[in-house]
């Protein structure tokens, strides 16, 4: 896979590291995971923190699916 860089809101979480778009998915799940955001009731949301919050454009909870949407906008 094409390598991708992400933006300096998106390396805030996931490092500046450019890399395939899979290995950026996995840094942002192992990020949620460390920092227990995954909602503990509705599996499928995950909770912001202030970093994320800047990445789902100031949401306080986002779904997986628009996860997906708001962090493709934050990489080139």
């Amino acid at each position: 896979m094409k390598p991708v860089q992400p933006d300096a809101v998106l390396s805030a979480v996931v490092g500046p590291k450019a890399g395939p778009r899979g290995e950026l998915t996995k840094r942002l799940w192992d990020y949620i995971k460390k920092n227990n955001l995954q909602d503990a009731k509705k599996r499928t949301m995950i909770n912001a923190d202030d970093a994320l919050k800047v990445v789902f454009g100031g949401k306080k909870q986002v779904s997986m699916f628009e996860m997906t949407k708001l962090v493709s906008k934050h990489i080139n």
